[in-house]
């Protein structure tokens, strides 16, 4: 059998990694990077990463799903920075990519406790329709 079981990363090009490490931090608290090489920076979600990737010529790609434990907090320090919003909680980079700030609570996927508690969210808690969701599908208890 062979299927997609999850994504492990996602690559985003940007025009300057520290451009958009700056960027990132005036939305987040404690950005952490897995690690950095000469036209790649790796930002730490716990289990997964994103992959920013220097480019001369940035091609912004569809969009992404930002998952975050605090939607409101994120949209509006994205608006603090300067993002140019294109909806409620959608905004573009710097370089066009266009970013959806997802809530953790609402989206069915999940992490472990484990995983949770290494990243400082442990208490972070699904809501009853996102918990309905994942029970619908075989998912949850």
């Amino acid at each position: 059998m062979a299927r997609i079981v999850g994504i492990n990363h996602v690559a985003v090009q940007v025009g300057s990694l520290d451009e958009m490490l700056d960027f990132l931090r005036k939305l987040v608290d404690d950005l952490e990077l897995r690690g950095r090489s000469a036209g790649m920076a790796f930002v730490d979600l716990g289990d997964q990463f994103i992959a920013l990737e220097r480019a001369d010529e940035p091609a912004a790609a569809g969009h992404y799903g930002l998952v975050v434990d605090d939607q409101a907090e994120v949209v509006r320090r994205a608006r603090e920075a300067g993002a140019r919003m294109i909806g409620s909680h959608d905004f573009l980079d710097p370089w066009g990519n266009h970013w959806q700030v997802v809530d953790y609570r609402e989206v069915q996927f999940t992490k472990t406790e484990r995983v949770l508690e290494g990243m400082g969210i442990g208490a972070l808690e699904k809501t009853p329709r996102a918990l309905t969701e994942l029970r619908e599908k075989g998912l949850s208890d």
